[in-house]
């Protein structure tokens, strides 16, 4: 029974962790005069990926590589298809004409190139310095359309103490509430039986992926867009170059995951054609991500 109770202990403390960050960040956001897509894209992008890049991290250091890459992958299609999509059925999604020209292709493109490093096996440390160095040109670009995006979507404020406060808290929340779900559900899917592959693409995805569900949902519900859609992109991002680039810069990858990244590649050109069709997400076509996402769980069991 310890591991149900710390599993539920878990989700109250994502949840509790998601209202509080979405409120702090946003506020910050509004008092800097920061985009909310930035904040998406870094703040509540690299706090909710904290999850995967200490599983991916430590599964590397431990040697446990098949874990590494496929949570990280596993996340990726998750984040797109049952994230994405349970927020976009909630609530409809509007997607800025930024995201669909630079932020999408920019994901589509990394994808790529994770499938061509991948393609022998392997993800070398040269190919893990190499997607650092990806994510050194996309700190860059955010910190180029911080200049140019002044737009403000309407906010709840509070002070810059209390929305430190509350970003801080939330952060703690998500990133132990993670931690205590990813642990325990991994507990109960080992005394079932289920293999190190299909734990890492599916129990550890979906637990490390909580913190990107909550907080979009909240951010969704509460009006951030912008924070809802830019966590997805800035966490996939995330976990490709920071994630896998770190965790196969102490130690070679092994990737043998070509098919899964092949349909990683294929439903952000998906998301794409669906943003680019009137610039939002709708109920149906979260619907449609939902339904993919289970013919997916389908597929790989």
């Amino acid at each position: 029974m310890i591991p149900f109770i710390l599993l539920i202990f878990g989700f109250i403390l994502l949840v509790f962790g998601a209202n509080k960050f979405v409120d702090g960040s946003s506020s910050l956001a509004y008092s800097f005069k920061i985009p909310p897509i930035i904040i998406g894209l870094t703040i509540a992008a690299i706090g909710t990926s904290a999850p995967e890049a200490f599983v991916s991290t430590i599964a590397a250091i431990q040697g446990n590589s098949d874990i590494a890459a496929s949570n990280v992958l596993g996340s990726n299609i998750l984040n797109i298809l049952l994230i994405l999509g349970i927020t976009a059925f909630i609530k409809p999604l509007n997607i800025k004409q930024n995201t669909i020209k630079k932020e999408i292709p920019f994901l589509f493109l990394i994808s790529l190139v994770m499938l061509l490093m991948g393609i022998d096996g392997i993800i070398s440390r040269t190919d893990g310095l190499i997607l650092l160095l990806f994510m050194i040109i996309f700190i860059n670009y955010l910190f180029e359309i911080s200049k140019e995006d002044n737009n403000q979507e309407e906010i709840k404020q509070y002070s810059i103490i209390k929305s430190l406060i509350f970003t801080i808290i939330g952060l703690i929340c998500i990133i132990f509430g993670s931690k205590f779900t990813v642990d325990n559900a991994v507990i109960i899917a080992k005394n079932i039986g289920i293999s190190e592959k299909i734990i890492g693409l599916t129990i550890v995805s979906i637990g490390t992926s909580l913190p990107e569900l909550v907080t979009s949902i909240v951010a969704a519900l509460k009006g951030q867009n912008d924070i809802a859609v830019g966590n997805i992109l800035g966490s996939n991002i995330f976990n490709i170059l920071f994630v896998l680039g770190i965790a196969s810069s102490i130690s070679s990858v092994n990737f043998n995951l070509i098919s899964d990244t092949i349909i990683s590649i294929g439903i952000t050109f998906i998301l794409f054609i669906f943003s680019i069709n009137d610039k939002k997400i709708s109920k149906v076509e979260g619907f449609i991500f939902i339904s993919l996402y289970a013919i997916y769980i389908f597929y790989i069991l």
